[in-house]
């Protein structure tokens, strides 16, 4: 008599596999983030509730989909329903083999790597990378303002960024100009369009210097960000008279010329060798003094300056004190007036 066996084998569906890889997600901070997830064959597997030695599955549960954060190991949520507390999260499912998980307004925080798990045996999971970028943002407090300095001294500007990635800083001059650097006591000057780095040092600063320094911020994240510093360079005045030496006929009317070159701008006024002071008004005009009636004399008038903010003018019959004369740079003009004509 011949036995056959018959062997029995519970075939309990294709086993689930992923259709297409979790693609990396980059967004900018308060964006929303989605990882879509594709498994094949999920819906006739079943996971048996233990191991059997007899394969038999079929008391098995359906396979579930599960969202994990890989780098806390933390559940976010099977299937359709959202372990986690965070309400900015939630998971939506097309009925047929798609699972997407949604992060609504992502943060920094947020960001770290995402896992698609599916629970058969043994587990196969797949991840993916959600980087959070923030735009640079200029940090007002630690940067620095508007700065004065003395002709030949030194200033330091600073410029602080925040972001994700950290923002790049590059300075440049607003006007086009180079930014002049100096090397220690040799003193070489290189000249250079931009320069890079969160501090800016100028050393030996000159006048042609000043003017107003751009900080731009930026880590490939747009818009891009600037502050603009303004560099003043104080220094002494300097006075230039083209003509040093005017005539003119008796009661004609002359123009004094004075070109004057200060930091801050200088109270300009001219003085007279018999005594006087004229301050810039209406009557006497600041591109000079126009004297209204020249008389049968010949005079000498000086071009002065006080180093200080223009406060206004009016004419002053008294002398300046000493003192004052002392701090004024002058330089003088020689009035002679030609005779022949009547004195008004």
């Amino acid at each position: 008599m011949i036995y056959i066996e018959l062997v029995c084998v519970l075939v309990t569906g294709l086993e689930p596999d992923f259709l297409y890889p979790l693609q990396n997600v980059t967004i900018p901070q308060g964006r929303d983030a989605t990882f879509t997830c594709v498994v094949k064959n999920l819906g006739g597997y079943r996971v048996s509730p233990s191991s059997s030695t007899s394969g038999d599955h079929s008391g098995g549960a359906k396979a579930r989909v599960a969202w994990i954060k890989a780098d806390t190991k933390a559940i976010l949520a099977i299937h359709e329903h959202v372990i986690t507390n965070n309400a900015r999260l939630s998971v939506t499912h097309n009925d047929q083999n798609t699972w997407t998980l949604n992060i609504r307004g992502a943060r920094k925080e947020d960001g770290g790597v995402y896992m698609c798990q599916v629970n058969t045996n043994p587990m196969k999971s797949q991840s993916a990378f959600l980087e959070v970028v923030i735009p640079p943002d200029i940090i007002s407090e630690e940067t620095s303002n508007d700065l004065m300095v003395p002709e030949g001294g030194s200033a330091k500007l600073v410029c602080k960024a925040r972001g994700y990635p950290k923002p790049d800083i590059v300075w440049k001059r607003e006007d086009g100009s180079e930014i002049i650097s100096r090397a220690g006591l040799s003193g070489g000057k290189t000249k250079t369009p931009t320069a890079e780095g969160e501090i800016l040092v100028l050393s030996k600063v000159t006048r042609s210097e000043m003017g107003a320094y751009l900080c731009i911020a930026s880590n490939g994240v747009p818009p891009s960000v600037s502050k603009r510093i303004m560099l003043h360079v104080h220094f002494h005045p300097m006075v230039q008279v083209p003509n040093q030496l005017v005539g003119a006929p008796t009661g004609t009317n002359v123009t004094l010329v004075c070109h004057v070159e200060a930091s801050p701008k200088a109270i300009n006024y001219w003085t007279r060798e018999s005594g006087g002071t004229l301050f810039f008004n209406d009557r006497y005009p600041s591109f000079g003094v126009h004297v209204a009636r020249v008389f049968f004399r010949a005079n000498r008038w000086n071009c002065a300056q006080v180093a200080s903010a223009f406060q206004g003018g009016e004419e002053e019959e008294e002398e300046e004190e000493e003192e004052e004369e002392n701090k004024d740079r002058e330089k003088g003009v020689d009035v002679y007036v030609g005779r022949g004509s009547r004195i008004m």
